[in-house]
């Protein structure tokens, strides 16, 4: 018996809930149900698909995302954890963690009494892990597919210290044209802008996209809305256990630097992003748990 007959043996749900595999030698879950489909990896639990029933998809995932072991997708929901960016001390360490290139354990799978599909992982606690992160943790995400897209990233510290917990849910959403939607909810939020010199500035207004975007804005709300009026429709995000909001489009040259994405992919994608990162990294005490969890919902017509 193969790992997709085991995995479908344990956890398939007949007519909802299938297991594919990708290039790379990948698994993935494919949930059909009468609210909505998806599609999520064991690879770093990453949603890569999400598309409620009788709408277009809110989730964008790249024609050019490569399936190789041990390396993120391009769209799609990525984890980061637990650092986002850059190590702070040790630069040959993975950007954003290492979360998002390592296959999560899968605990359950279930629909609930209401349709939605829950899905929850654990992060494997093995050398590898350890040799990167030298904290004990405990790390699970829950993944609920319904007419709304929920993702809930839990960190509990077992161990004895203290640490610093720098995280993100770096989501992809695919939009008309980003020439043309607009982002509310971080009006007068300062933010570091990331683009050539990194510089603090404050947002005046809502968000929009003539260049490359690299933000990172602080203590931010708990809510932001993407509005797309070229398909009349707009997304609320709506999250909690989330200090910093991150907005990131790569634009022309950035983009095809990157390999991976498809001519004029970056017009089709904005990256808004629950996060605790730079100045509003979480630290967390011995026994204590953090959870950063976000809501995907249309909202409007």
């Amino acid at each position: 018996m193969n790992d997709l007959e085991q995995l479908t043996r344990r956890f398939g749900i007949p007519g909802v809930l299938r297991f594919e595999q990708l290039p790379g030698n990948l698994a993935v879950i494919r949930v059909e149900s009468a609210l909505a489909t998806a599609s999520v990896m064991l690879q770093g639990a990453q949603v890569i698909g999400y598309q409620p029933r009788g709408e277009r998809p809110l989730i964008w995932l790249s024609s050019r995302s490569r399936y190789v072991a041990g390396k993120s997708v391009r769209g799609g929901v990525p984890i980061c954890w637990p650092w986002f960016g850059p190590h702070a001390t040790d630069p040959a360490l993975p950007a954003h963690g290492f979360a998002r290139m390592v296959e999560w354990h899968l605990r359950q799978a279930l629909t609930l009494p209401d349709d939605r599909v829950r899905l929850e992982f654990d992060l494997p606690q093995d050398a590898a892990m350890r040799a990167q992160w030298r904290y004990p943790s405990s790390v699970r995400v829950t993944i609920t597919i319904g007419r709304e897209l929920e993702v809930s990233l839990a960190t509990k510290n077992v161990g004895s210290e203290g640490f610093p917990l720098g995280q993100a849910l770096h989501t992809y959403f695919q939009v008309s044209d980003v020439r043309c939607i607009s982002i509310r909810g971080l009006d007068g939020c300062a933010y570091l802008d990331k683009v050539g010199i990194s510089a603090r500035r404050r947002q005046q207004g809502p968000v929009t996209f003539t260049q490359e975007t690299d933000r990172i804005y602080l203590d931010t709300g708990g809510a932001c809305e993407i509005l797309d009026p070229s398909t009349d429709r707009s997304l609320l995000i709506t999250a909690t256990g989330s200090r910093s909001t991150v907005v990131w489009n790569p634009w022309i040259e950035k983009a095809e630097k990157m390999g991976d994405f498809e001519v004029d992919g970056y017009l089709r994608m904005v990256c808004v992003e629950s996060a605790n990162a730079a100045d509003d990294t979480v630290n967390l005490a011995p026994g204590q748990e953090h959870v950063l969890a976000a809501q995907y919902r249309l909202v409007g017509r």
